[in-house]
């Protein structure tokens, strides 16, 4: 077991190269917004926006690129936590797809139905900016960019923040709850980009799905649960936004 000043050494490196520093970006981000001329709830976060109007091939490796390099950071904690000479169990495997989906579509529902009255309600009171899941122009490539942007959401997200950071607050000694509601500040800070809507949904996602991996240890259904959670979003705004009034 590495000693406790090397391992929180290790954590602090981990968010700093990945979450860690999203989430300062996004208290930064969140007090521009708040000290900007216009009001909160007149502004506009977008995701998965176009990099190159006028070259979509350039603007595909671009995508492509945003995709992948986050990834790193979720192999390194998968990478740090199998060194360990008692490696932790995170579940992250195919040895029971069948359970991990269908325990994933439920963790879906379960948050993401709330969550779409959450975003009303956010926009209602103005204290959210309008959410734009996607600003990509369309083309052959669109839905399937967002999908894989989706997808890598959910990797990075759930094992940095549920498999790695929670084995190692573990590690540390911290009671489970402390580690649950710590990795579930992060996750709701990281999204403060938003506005406090995105902070709040965030936040209660991260102590549900705390919650399940503690009382299961397997990140797998928490995965397929935020990859579908994304993929609806941003393909659904894709192909559904001249639609989505209500939600303006």
């Amino acid at each position: 077991m590495i000693e406790k000043r090397g391992l929180r050494a290790e954590i602090l490196l981990v968010l700093g190269v990945s979450l860690g520093a999203s989430a300062v970006y996004s208290i930064i981000r969140i007090v521009d917004r708040l000290t900007y001329v216009a009001p909160l709830s007149q502004q506009t976060a977008t995701l998965n926006p176009t990099i190159v109007a006028d070259r979509p091939w350039l603007d595909l490796i671009y995508q492509l690129y945003y995709i992948a390099s986050p990834l790193i950071p979720a192999l390194l904690a998968v990478h740090l936590l199998r060194r360990d000479p008692e490696p932790h169990e995170i579940g992250l495997d195919a040895r029971r797809p069948v359970g991990d989906l269908w325990r994933g579509v439920a963790m879906a529902a379960l948050i993401g139905l709330p969550g779409l009255g959450l975003v009303w309600a956010a926009r209602q009171l103005g204290i959210s900016a309008q959410i734009v899941p996607s600003g990509l122009t369309e083309h052959w490539w669109t839905t399937p960019v967002l999908i894989l942007s989706a997808v890598e959401n959910g990797v990075l997200e759930e094992v940095v923040m549920i498999a790695y950071l929670l084995s190692r607050l573990r590690d540390l000694r911290w009671g489970w709850w402390a580690a649950v509601v710590t990795s579930a500040v992060i996750r709701g800070s990281y999204h403060l980009y938003q506005g406090f809507g995105g902070f709040v949904g965030n936040f209660v996602m991260g102590l549900v799905f705390g919650y399940f991996f503690r009382r299961t240890q397997r990140v797998m259904p928490l995965i397929v649960a935020h990859s579908i959670l994304d993929i609806v979003s941003f393909v659904g705004y894709a192909l559904l936004k001249d639609h989505l009034g209500f939600l303006n």
